[in-house]
């Protein structure tokens, strides 16, 4: 069974001036692009199949990320079904001199498992056995409940 360390998953883009629109900023489409890849990446490795994106709840932009800054995007299960799951996003704007970060969107998303013809197919339950891996589940969960 695969635990929740396990799908965590760390991706940074450099927001470069294709990135952006007309205030220098991210457009808000490359970074939910950014972060349904990462899902789906995270999502790949819990289920060791391919996934498909079910659904992407309320989306919350809080903050831009400028042209020059990195966007990080962060991406772990948080739990299972029989065929789908749930994962956390999480866009931070990060210093790419100093490391700094700041949270700038966040959203939980649905993949579902496929099998090779595109039918859903299932998958393993998750663990959690490290005290990290407890605190981002017990986050993900409290935070997706009150939504």
């Amino acid at each position: 069974m695969p635990d929740l360390m396990d799908t965590y998953i760390e991706n940074r883009w450099l927001v470069q001036p294709n990135h952006a629109n007309n205030l220098q900023t991210t457009h808000g489409g490359n970074v939910l692009k950014w972060m349904d890849e990462l899902g789906a990446l995270s999502a790949m490795r819990f289920s060791g199949e391919n996934c498909v994106t079910a659904r992407m709840d309320q989306v919350n932009f809080k903050r831009p990320i400028p042209v020059g800054d990195v966007a990080l995007i962060r991406a772990y299960v948080f739990e299972a079904g029989r065929t789908s799951v749930q994962v956390r996003l999480e866009a931070f704007r990060e210093d790419p001199r100093t490391g700094d970060r700041v949270p700038t969107t966040e959203s939980y998303s649905v993949y579902v498992a496929v099998d090779d013809d595109g039918e859903p197919t299932s998958v393993p339950e998750l663990t959690v056995d490290s005290e990290r891996g407890c605190e981002l589940h017990e986050q993900a969960v409290a935070e997706n409940a009150e939504r």
